[in-house]
């Protein structure tokens, strides 16, 4: 694994604890040598984990739509900062550039971002680990959600235990290391009835 994806908030979090695991989170990705990729903002825990690689030595390649850098929101010192007409190229771009991807702390864009790789997870569509650093356990609803969504049918119990939560950022990288799945058809298909 060359490169990790991160989503997460554009806004810091009232808990200084989200901001501490996001500086510790670019640490350790430069400490393993891994790039960080990720929405290209120098707000919030973007920023924060950007500028923590960055301090780090390690290589921050960031994606935004040209609309978010008329907006100032841009961060300017990147090793390298790509800007695009749209969110879907933004996600697009951070997808292709990405071996796996995680979800820090965040609102609506962080739960749209995760869950679409999760999604194409299912579908087939790659086989790259994604994970929730699960940060003073700000997503131990969501975790209860995937295993509620198992026990009504709608999600399979293998595709949810290829999802990693858990607040060790070690354990978290460490398991992204050696992540290997095999692909798990996401429907539940009734005989015909020809072979009923």
């Amino acid at each position: 694994m060359r490169s990790v994806c991160v989503y997460c908030g554009s806004n810091p979090g009232r808990a200084p604890i989200h901001a501490e695991a996001a500086t510790r989170f670019g640490e350790a990705l430069a400490a393993r040598g891994l790039e960080l990729v990720f929405g290209g903002g120098r707000v919030g825990l973007m920023g924060t984990v950007a500028d923590a690689v960055l301090r780090a030595g390690g290589r921050a390649y960031g994606v935004i739509p040209r609309q978010l850098v008329e907006a100032e929101v841009a961060h300017t010192g990147l090793t390298e900062l790509h800007v695009v007409g749209t969110m879907h190229e933004r996600k697009t771009k951070m997808f292709e550039r990405a071996q796996g991807f995680v979800a820090l702390p965040g609102g609506f864009g962080t739960m749209e971002e995760i869950f679409e790789v999760l999604t194409w997870t299912q579908l087939g569509m790659h086989a790259r680990p994604c994970a929730f650093l699960n940060v003073g356990g700000f997503y131990d609803h969501l975790r209860a959600m995937l295993d509620h969504m198992v026990a009504e049918g709608f999600l399979k119990a293998e595709q949810r235990a290829n999802v990693w939560f858990g607040d060790d950022i070690e354990a978290l990288l460490a398991w992204m290391q050696d992540y290997r799945v095999e692909p798990i058809s996401k429907w539940i298909v009734p005989p015909t009835a020809a072979e009923a």
